[in-house]
């Protein structure tokens, strides 16, 4: 009896192939393994032992040796599924056919072939040795997952997602078998290294660290009290929760805490901390660090996404290559555009690590970020974590948006807070006074900025901090924020910027809102263009956050921009008119909690349920049914972000990291670990702007045979400036700039 095989090396004799019937094995195995946590361990076996069914044919065994071009090896398992297990097969045949290029829609082609279409099309003649070499479950025997609740009005969507979390069981249980099977054969070790510290282990860190903070004043009292409540509540069964803390109450160290404790007690496998800026993950991930001590890669940072090739499907070794994480480390710090992106995603190396949120639970810091015009896909994601997927999601933030039900549309119910009597909280935490006052000139805004010693400036956009801080940058302790500098080089200014506030020096930071979420600087000033009351609140964070002032010495001052070249886009304004409004219902306390909830309530009001789900994706998946399920819609529809971002690496001068990173993934195996030590170094700019630089020569690929794309390294050092970071002297791609983050 012929051999069937699943990968081929360089030797003829064929002693060291992969047999196909090992890998189906061994994927299906993995693939159940991670499935099980959330009760769905056959389906994601079954789809492992069908996903590469149609090497079984004489075509896809003679390319193995070289003798044959493409064959679609993908389709026939797709098939098989339909025709054996009904829609739960249908459910399967999704991923099993998008394996290699990504989920498709199901009637609607797209870039790829609807699966409709596909499951229809001529296949090679799929040879009679499958059946003797796999053995699958009868006709007709698979179950949903144990214990799945149904949602009403939900339906489609709660299908859709379960179809997704299968495929990620799928695609990190073949690419894990792939990768084990090239490395076996290069004799190298697996990039992995040694098992990770237990959730026991670094509770233990954290109470360690904890016990030595001393309650020596008001604030660390309060913060000391908070802390102590929030974990008392970790024995709450596991759902949906808020921690709605002041600024400056401690939120990060207390999420941490209840986290690690919750998930101790309910036996859930991970965290993961959900950050709205890139700009704020590493110094989350530092915080955790310091706390937890040195456990080796306890904590993983994952925010941006290096490109993988789209004109390359992920066949052998090339699967490899591609800078894909799965998130199976016990403490996952990312950001809220890779969190939830990767929940509407199709391609492969963006879901596969979805199924390790499963059983975790989520902090999602400052939840009131989400883009509106998504909000509602955003609310029924994590509402269906909660209610299948064993994940414990907390809403930790300092202006708790108003997204429970009835008030808000599909909203979530059942969300308990954790934070003792929040309005209590407010009152005791409230440190600042804040007062608009009226139109500024960028010739008055400078002067603000030059008659006070130490003061933030927040403005709405790059290139007007840049304009204000070249304004001001001959001025002593002239410092400048924006997200293109690399996160490396934000640290730098940062820890600049504390060390002269420490020493009572001038200090005078022109900043973007990048610097309101979690950014931990105390200023005795705070000047904040007009924006949302959230974003207000978050300004109003950043001065005298010690309490070390009076609050009638802390003055958050909200001004408009008379120069129309600043003008915000049409959201922000909206934001801006919304608070305006709210400020002068609640000139006493604007911060407040009933302040908050009335801004929130206005606002959702103001935009109407069409407005929170912009492209109707909610109703479009309903629509769809199981037989037209839009993966491949859903996932060029679900943008964060409106403008897309391309990521440039840039080598710092002296950093010895980058520059070794950089060479070592001209000869790696595998590129994940390699792709994580550059994230500090990544600078993410417009399409636009990256096609101008990298025709001008200015970016150039590395190792581009191999990760095509992937990794754009900036060559032209006059192009990143040691205070305003990346530029481009066109000023056409400058003036279409319309980033707020």
């Amino acid at each position: 009896m012929p051999s069937f095989y699943a990968h081929s090396s360089e030797r003829s004799d064929r002693l060291d192939w992969q047999l196909l019937a090992d890998h189906l094995s061994a994927v299906g195995s993995l693939a159940a393994s991670f499935a099980a946590a959330f009760s769905a361990e056959e389906l994601a076996r079954v789809a492992g032992l069908l996903h590469d069914l149609g090497k079984y044919t004489e075509e896809f065994q003679l390319r193995l040796n070289g003798d044959y071009g493409r064959v679609d090896h993908s389709t026939w398992g797709a098939r098989i599924a339909c025709e054996r297990y009904g829609p739960l097969g249908k459910l399967m045949a999704y991923g099993i056919a998008g394996h290699h290029a990504g989920l498709a829609n199901g009637r609607d082609p797209g870039e790829r072939a609807a699966l409709n279409d596909r499951l229809r099309v001529e296949l090679p003649s799929l040879l009679s040795a499958w059946h003797d070499e796999i053995e699958l479950p009868a006709e007709n025997s698979l179950t949903p997952p144990a214990g799945f609740r149904a949602c009403q009005g939900r339906g489609q969507f709660q299908l859709a997602f379960l179809a997704r979390m299968i495929f990620s069981c799928l695609v990190d249980g073949d690419f894990l078998d792939t990768e084990a099977y090239y490395h076996r054969i290069e004799k190298r070790k697996a990039l992995r290294g040694g098992p990770h510290p237990s959730l026991m282990e670094l509770r233990s860190r954290l109470d360690g660290y904890l016990g030595q903070f001393k309650a020596n004043s008001a604030v660390n009292q309060l913060r000391s009290e908070i802390l102590g409540e929030v974990r008392d509540r970790a024995q709450l069964a596991p759902g949906l929760f808020s921690l709605t803390v002041p600024t400056g109450g401690g939120k990060t160290l207390a999420s941490l805490a209840f986290a690690l404790d919750h998930a101790i007690t309910h036996g859930l496998r991970r965290l993961v901390f959900v950050i709205p800026f890139t700009s704020i993950v590493e110094q989350n991930a530092a915080v955790f660090r310091q706390a937890l001590g040195d456990l080796g890669d306890a904590v993983l940072e994952h925010h941006s996404a290096f490109v993988d090739d789209k004109s390359k499907s992920l066949q052998s070794r090339e699967k490899i290559c591609l800078a894909m994480e799965n998130w199976d480390a016990p403490i996952v710090v990312t950001t809220a555009v890779q969190f939830f992106e990767s929940l509407f995603a199709a391609r492969p190396s963006a879901c596969r690590k979805l199924h390790n949120i499963a059983s975790s639970v989520v902090v999602l810091d400052e939840a009131q970020t989400l883009p509106l015009k998504l909000l509602r896909p955003c609310v029924a994601a994590l509402d269906e974590l909660a209610l299948n997927y064993k994940v414990s999601a907390v809403l930790c933030t300092a202006t708790q948006p108003a997204l429970e039900a009835p008030d808000f549309i599909g909203g979530l119910q059942n969300v308990r807070e954790l934070a003792p009597e929040p309005g209590k909280l407010f009152a005791a935490l409230k440190r600042v006074q804040v007062r608009h006052v009226g139109s500024l000139s960028d010739d008055a805004l400078a002067s603000q900025l030059v008659e006070r010693d130490q003061v933030l400036c927040i403005v709405n956009n790059r290139r007007h901090a840049r304009a204000l801080y070249e304004a001001i940058a001959e001025c002593t302790g002239a410092r400048h924020l924006t997200t293109l500098m690399c996160a490396k080089h934000r640290s730098q200014v940062l820890a600049e910027v504390r060390v002269l506030l420490m020493e009572g020096k001038p200090c005078r930071l022109v900043a973007t809102s990048l610097i309101e979420a979690g950014v931990d600087v105390d200023f005795p000033a705070v000047l904040r263009a007009e924006a949302g009351l959230d974003s207000i609140a978050q300004a109003a964070g950043r001065c005298n956050r010690e309490g070390k002032r009076s609050s009638a010495d802390s003055d958050v001052l909200i001004f408009a921009t008379e120069n129309s070249d600043w003008a915000p886009p049409a959201e922000l304004k909206q934001f801006a008119q919304a608070a305006r409004e709210v400020l002068r219902q609640h000139g006493e306390d604007p911060l407040g909690l009933d302040a908050i909830q009335r801004y929130f309530r206005l606002l959702y009001w103001q935009k109407g349920p069409q407005e929170l789900d912009a492209h109707n994706l909610l109703g479009q998946i309903e629509d769809g049914k199981l037989d037209g399920l839009p993966f491949e819609m859903l996932a060029s529809k679900f943008r964060m972000i409106d403008s897309v971002q391309m990521p440039v690496i840039v080598p710092l001068p002296g950093d010895d990291e980058v520059l070794s990173a950089l060479d070592e993934l001209e000869f790696a195996e595998g590129c994940a670990g390699i792709a994580r030590r550059l994230q500090p170094y990544l600078v993410q700019v417009p399409r636009q702007a990256y096609t101008a630089l990298q025709q001008a020569g200015a970016i150039q690929a590395v190792s581009e045979k191999r990760y095509g794309e992937q990794f754009l390294v900036l060559v032209n050092p006059d192009l990143y400036h040691p205070r305003f970071g990346l530029h481009w002297d066109n000023p056409a791609f400058i003036s279409s700039e319309r980033l707020f983050w």
